[in-house]
């Protein structure tokens, strides 16, 4: 090997083949230096390369661990169908797990409630003044006990006060979830923008999240309308971005 950057293709091509599968341990540096006949230092660039790849993450008293491959597909419009939550009880983070094959129970979702004051993105969204009051709903989603996202709603009071939606038992609220008590109310969901993008967490968000370090989040903001585009939920997601895989099913417009 002449250099970090063959080192890192050659361990890149090991984990990507299975040799080193998610959650096991690369070798020591001392013994991938003497494989690879390359000095400490050009092994710890080639490891740092592969961190900063996503493919490893540090952990102490454990070593380089090969990270997990993204275990939930994360699905498009297809999440929101109507079929899924209108005529059956299907919320969008349970057709996901659905869709992964994975297994979920009412405490994979925990919440808490509260009247606050809107802040200007929320203001502007809702067309209100900031410092208005609406109510915000904060979920923490797990997979296996893993964090996988965080998802805050907001709502004007009014359309949802005394419902399920103000409610912070643990769970979605009620069968159909969210989008079915709005319907229940007289605010059926019609059509949604969703924007996606990346960047690093803040320190609380990588906390919660138990991110290791390096890791990015996924970034969504969603606003959420009836048919005749009245807003009826803003809101706002956390997502650790090794653990969803964002799959997108859609007919190509004229």
């Amino acid at each position: 090997m002449s250099g970090y950057r063959d080192v890192a293709a050659n361990l890149r091509d090991a984990i990507n083949q299975g040799e080193y599968p998610p959650g096991t341990t690369l070798p020591k540096q001392e013994e991938l230096s003497e494989r690879y006949g390359v000095n400490i230092k050009t092994i710890r660039q080639a490891v740092g390369m592969l961190e900063a790849e996503g493919l490893v993450t540090p952990i102490r008293r454990r070593g380089t661990v090969v990270r997990e491959r993204p275990p939930m597909r994360q699905l498009g419009a297809e999440r929101y169908s109507k079929k899924k939550w209108k005529y059956g009880d299907t919320v969008a983070f349970i057709a996901d797990r659905e869709a992964s094959g994975r297994p979920w129970n009412r405490t994979d979702q925990t919440q808490t409630v509260a009247l606050v004051e809107a802040d200007a993105e929320v203001a502007e969204a809702f067309g209100l003044e900031p410092g208005s009051p609406v109510y915000e709903r904060a979920r923490l989603v797990r997979d296996a006990g893993q964090p996988t996202h965080i998802l805050t709603s907001y709502y004007i009071p009014e359309y949802v006060e005394g419902t399920p939606l103000v409610d912070p038992t643990p769970g979605p609220a009620g069968p159909g979830g969210g989008f079915a008590v709005l319907t229940l109310q007289g605010y059926e969901p019609d059509h949604m923008t969703e924007t996606v993008f990346a960047r690093m967490p803040t320190p609380e968000e990588s906390d919660t999240l138990e991110l290791p370090s390096g890791e990015p989040v996924m970034i969504l903001k969603r606003r959420t309308y009836t048919a005749n585009d009245l807003l009826i939920e803003f809101a706002r997601g956390v997502h650790a971005a090794s653990r969803f895989a964002w799959t997108y099913d859609f007919k190509l417009p004229e």
